[in-house]
């Protein structure tokens, strides 16, 4: 029998023949991500008696939940981490201001083919993209691979998720990835590993593939992966940290589950407060108030993202009583929209530039919402208090969709505006 990629991958990191669902395995991850996280894991790792991590050219730390620090608290987090980086010798440290971890794991090379990147952020499975096992684990298991560099993991049953044709204009693999969760539930990948298969997902950029994976932990997906092409070895020519072997699902494996979905069918969706299984076609929401709208994120704060909604803003201005900002996900992100002239649009505009990071994503600062308020975003995740106020309200759309809100101030198509 054939094994899954996820089968695959952890035999090779186990030094075993094949691995079958349930099963146990101890490995070796290639990449070890943390965050702003990092410092509560150092404390973690001294109370099991840790001094030197395993391999410091395994990590790879971020500083981007709270980027640039908002408070003292914040910033005295970021001391402590900065001061780890350099005691450690940690060569793969990316300061405030680079952006989002997922995001510059990528554009760093750090994210390969056939590697395995856990990551204290669940998000990880964005790692997917790259045709990498990534995987989200809690503090106190980074803690463990920092101090013995390897880690037990329970081998996933593997859904296969296959779509058939190609997405209609104006239809996104944001709306794709929504569609899904709808379809599925937030507990319908729940410790799976997740693959993605289909003339559809060939189509697709890189930058559009990155939101599928990344959504997928959305679901409870354990890991999520689309099998590289020469799109992303073509990227990662001279990126590539290392050299590499991409690896790929055998053509007899057996799937827990498999579903399929034609894309044509498609239409644009919006995730409604407050689980992101909440999903609705757009025209069954339009008209809603928006207070404030968010383009960003690990999710879709890349450079296709920013040209899609500044397409929609050019030669029109952010509606009165309505805010807009945009993050991109990363510094190179950043300068790419600049000399594309996007960030010209959204200053005229009248939208709020902010500095590549998570920004109000996870609700820390630059742009929480106030009680009562609207906000319609490109993040993945829209449950209470998420952008921190409890007593407001979260919609997830495409970015063409967030852009075409902030200018009309309700929730509205990009069709809308012509």
């Amino acid at each position: 029998m054939g094994q899954t990629f996820a089968e695959t991958v952890l035999a090779n990191k186990a030094g075993l023949e094949s691995t079958s669902p349930g099963e146990i395995v101890e490995i070796t991850p290639d990449v070890a991500l943390s965050h702003d996280n990092t410092a509560p894991i150092f404390g973690i790792f001294e109370e099991m008696g840790g001094e030197k991590v395993h391999d410091p050219g395994m990590h790879a730390i971020f500083l981007d939940h709270a980027s640039p620090a908002p408070t003292t608290l914040h910033a005295e987090n970021h001391r402590i981490i900065r001061e780890f980086v350099r005691e450690q010798g940690i060569p793969h440290f990316f300061d405030v201001g680079r952006g989002i971890c997922h995001q510059v794991l990528v554009e760093e090379g750090l994210a390969l083919p056939g590697e395995v990147v856990l990551g204290s952020d669940s998000h990880t499975p964005h790692a997917g993209v790259m045709g990498a096992f990534g995987a989200g684990i809690g503090r106190s298991e980074m803690a463990s691979v920092w101090a013995l560099g390897s880690l037990w993991l329970r081998v996933p049953e593997s859904l296969q998720i296959i779509v058939h044709g190609e997405l209609p204009p104006g239809v996104t693999a944001k709306d794709l990835a929504l569609h899904v969760i709808g379809d599925l539930g937030a507990d319908g990948a729940l410790y799976m590993s997740v693959e993605w298969h289909g003339d559809a997902i060939r189509r697709l950029s890189l930058s559009e593939r990155a939101v599928l994976p990344n959504i997928s932990a959305e679901m409870g997906a354990k890991n999520s992966y689309i099998p590289p092409d020469d799109l992303v070895f073509d990227y990662l020519d001279g990126r590539a940290q290392r050299a590499y072997e991409a690896i790929f699902p055998d053509s007899d494996a057996e799937y827990a589950r498999v579903v399929e979905y034609q894309a044509e069918m498609l239409e644009p969706m919006v995730a409604c407060p407050h689980t992101v299984d909440n999903v609705k076609p757009l025209s069954e929401v339009a008209g809603k108030r928006v207070d404030q709208a968010f383009i960003g994120t690990c999710t879709n704060g890349r450079l296709e993202d920013l040209a899609s909604a500044a397409e929609i803003l050019t030669d029109r201005r952010v509606a009165d009583g309505t805010r807009l900002i945009v993050i991109p996900a990363s510094s190179e992100v950043f300068k790419q929209a600049l000399d594309a002239g996007y960030i010209d649009v959204f200053l005229q505009a009248g939208a709020l530039l902010e500095s590549p990071g998570c920004g109000p994503c996870m609700g820390n600062h630059l742009g929480v919402p106030a009680i009562g308020e609207v906000t319609i975003s490109t993040a993945n995740r829209n449950f209470k208090g998420r952008m921190g106020t409890k007593e407001s309200e979260i919609y997830l759309a495409n970015p063409s969709v967030v852009a075409a809100s902030a200018v009309t101030g309700e929730i509205r198509a990009a069709g809308d505006l012509n």
